[in-house]
């Protein structure tokens, strides 16, 4: 079941409500008890985990891939200084995401 944000023209109180896609929408403020509750426009907050459909069919998407040959070959034989590493994007996003 999806959260919305209400708030309240009269008072501006703000309320979250844990409500099914087929409620109405609220319209009673608990605050001042004046029918005048908006249902606000929020993002969408939710993370893909695990192994699934999305990390298979999307998670590289926009990365070339390449041969288990070539990628072991271009591997160094010595590990990079932890400020390299700390510079090299995380290899739980591919690099391609804007956290870095």
């Amino acid at each position: 079941m999806p959260i919305y944000a209400y708030r309240c023209d009269a008072c501006g109180h703000a309320k979250d409500a844990l409500q099914k896609l087929s409620d109405a929408p609220l319209k009673d403020c608990p605050a001042c008890g004046q029918p005048a509750l908006v249902k606000q426009i929020t993002a969408a907050g939710f993370q893909l985990k695990g192994n699934g459909w999305y990390a298979t069919d999307f998670k590289n998407s926009g990365a070339p891939s390449k041969p288990a040959a070539a990628a072991s070959a271009a591997a160094p034989a010595a590990s990079p200084a932890p400020e390299a590493a700390a510079a090299a994007p995380a290899a739980a996003c591919g690099g391609g995401c804007a956290c870095h």
